[in-house]
C-alpha cells in the first residue's frame, strides 16, 4: 500500500517498528511490511527516526506539489544494480537496439489505448459507428510507427508526431463518451483546464513516482532518455516508460466518471485553471491503488498491476547486459 499524508498538519514518526500518523486527534499505527511507499501531498512533519526507519526498509518517501507532480524524494543512496547497465543505457540509445525498444513503447501504449476504446464500446452500441472512427484513425497511425525504420535520431520526431495524433483521437473519443457536464476539449496539463484533465494529471503524477522508483530499483538511469531528449535535470527515461502504464491511470478516471464518483466538490479554482483538493486526492489515490492491487495475466503469470511496472523495468535493465 501507499501510506499517503494529505492533511494539513500531520505528524508521522516510528514508534514500535511501526509508522505512527497523527492527524488531529486520531493516531493510527501501520506496520512498515505493509508500506510501499510514503506520500506526502501537503504541509506535515515526520521525524528522522521516521525517514532512517523508511531508507532501512526501502520504502520511498515522495513529497507531492498540488498538480500530484513529484518534486521530492527521500531514497537510499545504493543504485540498486551494477553501473554496467547505466553504460548500456547511454550505449544503446544510438544502437538499432534503442530504436525498437523505443518504438515499441509507443506501440504499446497506442495498442492499450486502441483496446480500452474497444472495451468502452462493447457496451455502447448507439456510439458504436463514432468510436470505430476513432479507433480506425488510431490504428492507421500505429501501422504508420510499425512501419518506421531508421535511427532514434532520425526517427524520434515522427515516433512522438504518430504519438501525438493518437492519442488527440484518443482523448476526443474519452471526451466524446462522457455526459456533457464533464466532457474537455483536448489535454490540459497544469493547471488543468477541466475535471477529467485535473484528475489525470494528478493520478500521472502518482504513476510517475513509482515508475521513477522502479528505474532505481532495477539499476536503471532516469535522466537517460531514448524518445525523450536529454534536458537540464529532466528524468527522460522515466517520461519514456510512463508511456505504457498511463493507461491504468486512464481506465481509473474514466470509471470513476461514468460510475458518478467524481463530484465538483473535489475541485478548486485556481487562476487560469483548476486543482484538485484533498476530498479529490483521497478518492483517486484510492481508486488508484485498488487498480494497481488488481491481478491481471503477465507473460505467463498472474501478477498485480502494480509489479508490473518494476518487472518491466528489471526485463529492460537485463536485456540491456544480454541476459
Amino acid at each position: 500500500m501507499q501510506l499517503v499524508i494529505n492533511t494539513h498538519g500531520s505528524f508521522l514518526k516510528k514508534q514500535n517498528n511501526c509508522f505512527l500518523v497523527k492527524v488531529d486527534d486520531k493516531v493510527f499505527e501501520v506496520s512498515e511490511k505493509k508500506v510501499d511507499s510514503i506520500l506526502i501531498t501537503t504541509s506535515a512533519t515526520i521525524t528522522t527516526d521516521a525517514i532512517k526507519f523508511a531508507v532501512e526498509n526501502n520504502i520511498d518517501i515522495v513529497f507531492l506539489d498540488n498538480f500530484g507532480d513529484p518534486y521530492g524524494r527521500i531514497w537510499h543512496s545504493k543504485l540498486g544494480s551494477t553501473t554496467y547497465i547505466r553504460r548500456r543505457q547511454l550505449e544503446i540509445s544510438e544502437e538499432p537496439e534503442g530504436f525498437r525498444l523505443a518504438k515499441g513503447w509507443i506501440e504499446q501504449k497506442i495498442d492499450s489505448q486502441i483496446l480500452f476504446l474497444k472495451d468502452l464500446k462493447k457496451n455502447r452500441p448507439e456510439q458504436k459507428d463514432e468510436l470505430d472512427d476513432y479507433i480506425s484513425g488510431m490504428e492507421d497511425m500505429k501501422a504508420q510507427l510499425e512501419a518506421l525504420e531508421g535511427t532514434l535520431d532520425e526517427m524520434r520526431g515522427k515516433i512522438m508526431g504518430l504519438e501525438g495524433m493518437a492519442s488527440r483521437h484518443y482523448f476526443e473519443a474519452l471526451s466524446y463518451l462522457l455526459p456533457d457536464k464533464w466532457k474537455f476539449n483536448g489535454r490540459s496539463r497544469n493547471p488543468a483546464k477541466d475535471e477529467f484533465n485535473c484528475l489525470l494529471n494528478y493520478g500521472y503524477g502518482v504513476l510517475y513516482s513509482r515508475v521513477e522508483k522502479a528505474c532505481i530499483i532495477a539499476g536503471l538511469d532516469p535522466y537517460v532518455g531514448f524518445n525523450h531528449t536529454d534536458d537540464y535535470n529532466k528524468k527522460s527515461f522515466v517520461f519514456d516508460l510512463i508511456e505504457m502504464y498511463r493507461i491504468h491511470i486512464d481506465r481509473t478516471v474514466f470509471n470513476l466518471f461514468s460510475k458518478k464518483q467524481v463530484s465538483d466538490s473535489f475541485f478548486d479554482e485556481i487562476p487560469k485553471g483548476m486543482t484538485l483538493n484533498k476530498e479529490g486526492k483521497a478518492v483517486l489515490i484510492q481508486a488508484v491503488n485498488e487498480t494497481f492491487d488488481k491481478e491481471i495475466s503477465y507473460r505467463g503469470r498472474n501478477i498485480k498491476i502494480g509489479n508490473t511496472i518494476q518487472f518491466d523495468c528489471h526485463r529492460i535493465a537485463n536485456s540491456l547486459i544480454g541476459k
